[in-house]
């Protein structure tokens, strides 16, 4: 059992120097950082919405890799391994923390197709971080992983159907960062709502192997509210994978557990 935070990318990266090599470079890319900077001037300075920075995108990047690990150890083949776009699991988890940290950048234009715009401008800098850090996959190669990274960007919305195992990791650990109000609802900063009450009253989120299903994400709150961010964002979410059958929505308040997905 882990919880989702920002230091959980460390667990990966600790472990991997290619995983290193790509997360040292989307946080020190100068266009990388400007657009993360920018995502959260639009989210919370302008439209007055909860956070959707550099924070946000470390939080999404551990439990994307997480959740990736897991399914992993159920047997399940990458779909870019399973096309040979990859030629190593370590390949494709580039796919899924690269996807994870840039997933929000389109906010830096504006909240309405951000997923869209964000794999757009995602573009030029996966081309120079896939040469700085894997120079050694030849010009075919790299530009199919990118096209794989780019996939993953776009299908974190709602509504977009994710077609490789990596997008739908993705686009679950996008919807597993709400703890302590940081719900993937937008609401609006200071007014209270149900979007806001819901949000504060989530305290933690843990991703766990299940008995059952190889996934297991545990929402712990302070009170029943919070199942309205489970219902109206992680839920939908898993719902358009590909892979939902794989995971397992838990609520817990006090001694109280409740099976929320399936």
């Amino acid at each position: 059992m882990v919880t989702v935070s920002p230091a959980l990318v460390r667990k990966f990266i600790e472990d991997s120097s290619l995983l290193r090599r790509v997360y040292e470079f989307l946080e020190s890319d100068e266009e990388v950082q400007s657009l993360v900077d920018m995502s959260n001037i639009m989210a919370v300075g302008r439209l007055r919405y909860n956070d959707h920075g550099v924070i946000h995108s470390r939080i999404v990047s551990g439990s994307s890799l997480e959740i990736f690990d897991l399914l992993l150890k159920a047997k399940l083949k990458p779909t870019s391994l399973e096309f040979g776009i990859t030629r190593s699991v370590e390949e494709s988890m580039v796919i899924v923390l690269a996807a994870a940290y840039l997933h929000d950048i389109g906010n830096a234009v504006h909240r309405v197709n951000h997923e869209f715009i964000g794999s757009l401008l995602a573009k030029d800098i996966v081309d120079r971080m896939l040469s700085d850090t894997m120079p050694y996959v030849e010009g075919r190669r790299r530009r199919m992983i990118r096209q794989e990274i780019l996939h993953a960007i776009y299908a974190t919305e709602t509504n977009t159907q994710a077609l490789t195992v990596e997008a739908g990791v993705v686009k679950v650990a996008d919807g597993t960062d709400m703890a302590e109000g940081r719900a993937r609802i937008p609401y609006k900063l200071g007014k209270i709502n149900m979007h806001s009450v819901s949000a504060i009253s989530i305290k933690k989120v843990e991703i766990l192997n299940g008995n059952g299903r190889p996934v297991v994400i545990e929402v712990t709150m302070d009170n029943f509210a919070g199942l309205f961010q489970i219902e109206a964002v992680l839920r939908p979410k898993i719902l358009t994978t590909g892979i939902a059958d794989y995971f397992d929505i838990v609520a817990k308040v006090g001694d109280r557990e409740i099976k929320v997905y399936p």
